[in-house]
Order: structure tokens, then sequence, then C-alpha cells
């Protein structure tokens, strides 16, 4: 595993600059697989990590950073609850069903104390990242166990049927598809759809 600072900084270089939300993201990555006790997740460990991430803001960059999890690699899965956390599922074990998984939030009093830290700091920005790096894990995070049931479908490297829409004529992986009226079809032709037709 790397040191803080170098993780920020290959953070900073993926994101395209460091802040607040990006020193949170590699802290909570960097404690998530160590409670794993993952010591390699980009290379050696790399099929033994999957991590759900709870918000698409900086953080998530940085969680990515130090995991190696990426959405094209199906190893990082995106929840959109608006919430700094993340979970982190080792892979590694038996049976994955029975669960060895961490869900690590970031607590709303760290703001405060960030500001109780360093009040001779104007920039909001500036006080939280340099506070994020000196707290302690216990003031700035939550930890949970947790459980997650991953189905077949879920693994990075899944190898699944590609079913077409009945309606639209579209591909559709990893069983994405609905049942309905006897026709297999996409979500977006059960108005699902994120976008609108011109």
């Amino acid at each position: 595993m790397l040191s803080l600072d170098e993780y920020l900084r290959e953070a900073e270089q993926a994101h395209g600059h460091l802040c607040a939300g990006q020193v949170l993201g590699v802290r909570l990555a960097m404690l998530g697989i160590e409670k794993l006790g993952i010591e390699d997740p980009r290379d050696k460990d790399r099929k033994r990590l999957v991590t759900f991430v709870e918000i698409d803001r900086c953080a998530t960059d940085a969680i990515a950073v130090v995991t190696g999890c990426r959405l094209g690699k199906r190893a990082l899965k995106f929840r959109d609850w608006g919430k700094m956390a993340a979970t982190f599922v080792d892979l590694g074990i038996k049976d994955v069903r029975e669960g060895k998984a961490i869900r690590i939030a970031a607590k709303e009093s760290s703001k405060a104390l960030a500001r109780s830290m360093h009040p001779e700091i104007e920039s909001k920005n500036q006080q939280q990242m340099l506070a994020y790096r000196e707290m302690p894990e216990a003031d700035l995070f939550t930890t949970q166990w947790v459980k997650v049931d991953l189905a077949a479908e879920e693994f990075p490297g899944y190898k699944g049927e590609r079913i077409v829409c009945s309606e639209c004529g579209e591909g559709i992986n990893f069983r994405r598809e609905v049942l309905r009226d006897a026709r297999m079809l996409c979500r977006a032709c059960l108005g699902e759809r994120y976008y609108e037709l011109l």
C-alpha cells in the first residue's frame, strides 16, 4: 500500500485537482482495504475487491485510485444515495455470501471539527483538506461490518447470455432484461429512460 501523500498525488492527477473530497476518499478507501486485510488491491489482490460508492463526487475518483476498482472492470458499483460512504467487499473468501464487507461513511461532525482544528485558515476547503489529513479515523468515519449478497452477474468477469430487447433491438447484458407479456425488454423500453426521445 502506498502512503497517504502518494495516493493523494495520484488522486489529484486522476481527478484534476486536490480537494477535501479527495482527501476523504483516499483515507476512506485506505481504511476499507486495511480493515479487510487487502494489501495490494491494484495488483496481486485486484480480483479480491468490489467497491460500492454512494455518491458521484470527488471522493469516488479517489476511492477508485486507491482500490483500483473501476466501472469498466465491473468492480466499482455506484448507488446514487448522495452519501459520502463506500462499502468494500472482499471476494477472496471462500463464499462471498457469508460476507466479509465493511461500510465506511464520513461523519458529518468532521466538518465542524475541521473548523475548530484550523480556525486560522479562511478557506473551508483548505481547512478540511488539512484537518482530514490529521484527524484520527474515529473522528472522521463510522465503520460497520456488513453482508453484501452479490448475484453471479455482479461479479467482475461474469460472462452471461446477451439478450436482445424485443422492442428496440438493442443488446442487454448481465441479466438486466425484464420479461413482460412474454417479451424480453430493456429498462428504457419499459419506461425507465433517463432520456427523452426527440
